[in-house]
């Protein structure tokens, strides 16, 4: 099968044409155009005349029904070929009632599989983009960090301390001491040491995106067998939530390969799927599934998690899961750019409140907010009368691939109050790790999942490489000495911190909220002990099938 075929199959009837838009249409040079042409000519798909001489066009005559023929070749791969093999099928360019077809009977691979092994296969609409703790910069990668690997201990929402791979600590105003686990293993069967924990420690302290988090700390010693002290001078009263984030997670790196200790180990990571199998020797509680399978599907495949046991499938229950928020940020301290006129964001703050409730209209999943970022925090304020500026060149607007909807939004009410912009598009990883693109940008809609600990996680988006705060406010030395008081402030009143600042950020007009997002994950009422837990996702550790059993 070629897609190619299948594409000029879609759009072009027999009758006469030009190869230049046969090339045109496929993408592919003239030259390329006229080998595929006899190609398929010879195979008894098509009968090709090419015209003669000048002004003469070339004829095409279909000879079989491509995309009829296709269909029935891949629903009969589907039944014979490994899901991730045949998923591959899912990205050629059918009609809409075929891709549909293809689609509903491609579903039927996913899902809880009870065979020898419980296998949960989940469909993926993007490879994940890195399995290392310190650069899991986006959500998908940090939840399979959240499987892969353990912390030294674990937050809960509440901000309960939990032990995970210390089972015990003592803390003064100068150290926290921290007592490790005996015979953890790692997934390559090596036993964790207190030397191990350090070497991670150590990179994370001084790596770029997270050594601002970090800065409190002196050093990182071990004086015993399987005891750690973290020392810091100057007090961190935030130091246990510190350790127990997904960047914070212990790995250990031979030949080329990381390992992990969580529940789940990597055994395959390609583009097309990658495969978490369960980790028999997890010193805490054995995954109930024996493996879970990421496979590929096109971006409007629907995520529904089910058992592939079942002709007819179960009915499913709707999971809320929250999936962040949206903002406006503004590089309020850009040299020589309007935008550092705190009147001018005042005024697009203005009209952004007024046309904020059209947002649902371009994202769907967005529910408009005027309040706090931070859930259980409502902070009213009050929106800025401003008079309009005059703009004397265009505002420039970055828009990224995973924003593009709500900067549509953007973008049409800039239009409507007729505000000069110049968009610069960008992709997602340019929009993260390319900070001189940030630099150069004059505002951009920013989307943020928290990853449990709301307090700790709204000071992380404050500091951390990733988030585009820290570029904009290490500009500004009132702006850093504000942010140094988390040092000082005992974590448990980092709350009334935390709604303090970003009410500053707000009424300077620097982060303007705008939405939150929900996501709602069907699930088949056969899948038992769902629960979400880091940044939305499901917690894989957890699920398992409840057998259908004769009475």
């Amino acid at each position: 099968m070629d897609n190619k075929l299948l594409i000029l199959w879609r759009y072009f009837s027999s009758g006469h044409i030009r190869t230049e838009e046969i090339a045109e249409a496929l993408q592919i040079s003239q030259k390329q155009t006229t080998r595929y042409l006899k190609k398929w000519n010879d195979e008894g798909w098509l009968t090709f005349t090419p015209g003669r001489g000048r002004g003469n066009v070339s004829r095409l005559q279909w000879l079989k029904n491509i995309e009829e023929n296709f269909e029935d070749e891949v629903l009969l791969k589907l039944d014979r070929e490994p899901v991730e093999i045949s998923s591959k099928y899912l990205m050629y360019d059918w009609s809409t009632d075929t891709k549909l077809r293809l689609m509903n009977k491609f579903h039927t691979q996913f899902g809880f599989v009870q065979k020898a092994k419980d296998k949960l296969v989940v469909p993926k609409r993007y490879p994940f983009r890195t399995l290392h703790p310190l650069d899991a910069a986006d959500a998908h990668s940090a939840n399979m960090v959240s499987n892969v690997f353990n912390r030294l201990v674990s937050l809960t929402d509440q901000g309960e301390i939990l032990p995970e791979l210390a089972h015990s600590w003592d803390v003064s105003p100068t150290k926290l001491r921290l007592y490790l686990r005996k015979d953890v293993c790692f997934h390559d069967g090596s036993v964790l040491t207190a030397t191990d924990v350090i070497n991670c420690l150590e990179k994370l302290r001084f790596h770029e995106q997270n050594k601002d988090l970090w800065t409190p700390i002196d050093e990182i010693v071990s004086k015993a067998p399987l005891v750690v002290d973290i020392l810091y001078s100057r007090g961190c009263s935030y130091i246990l939530p510190l350790l127990s984030m997904m960047t914070s997670s212990i790995y250990k790196e031979s030949k080329g390969r990381i390992y992990g200790t969580g529940g789940f180990l990597v055994e395959e990571d390609t583009d097309q799927k990658t495969t978490l199998t369960a980790f028999k020797e997890h010193f805490q509680e054995r995954p109930l599934l024996d493996a879970v399978e990421f496979v590929k599907v096109p971006k409007d495949f629907p995520i529904i998690y089910h058992s592939s046991l079942e002709a007819n499938h179960h009915e499913t229950f709707q999971v809320e899961s929250d999936s962040g928020f949206g903002v406006l940020i503004m590089n309020a301290y850009r040299k020589g750019s309007q935008i550092a006129n705190v009147e001018v964001r005042q005024y697009i703050h203005q009209i952004l409140a007024m046309n904020r409730h059209r947002i649902p209209e371009y994202e769907s999943r967005a529910i408009p907010n005027d309040n706090s970022c931070m859930i259980g925090n409502r902070l009213p304020y009050s929106i800025p009368s401003a008079i309009r500026p005059e703009f004397k060149e265009p505002l420039i607007i970055r828009v990224a691939e995973h924003t593009e909807e709500a900067s549509r939004w953007l973008l049409d009410t800039f239009a409507q109050y007729d505000i000069p912009v110049k968009v610069i598009k960008v992709s997602f990883e340019d929009a993260i790790f390319n900070k001189q693109l940030t630099d150069e940008t004059d505002m951009f809609i920013h989307g943020e999942i928290f990853e449990l600990n709301q307090n700790l996680s709204f000071y992380f988006f404050l500091t951390n490489g990733f988030a585009p705060l820290p570029l904009i406010l290490g500009k500004n030395k009132r702006w850093q000495k504000r942010i140094s008081q988390y040092v000082h402030t005992p974590f448990e009143d980092w709350t009334d911190l935390n709604v303090a600042v970003e009410k500053e950020l707000i009424d300077e007009a620097i982060m303007i909220p705008l939405y939150y997002q929900k996501r709602y994950i069907p699930f088949s009422t056969e899948l038992m002990n769902v629960n979400i837990k880091h940044f939305g996702y499901v917690d894989f550790s957890k699920l398992w099938l409840r057998p259908t059993l004769d009475q």
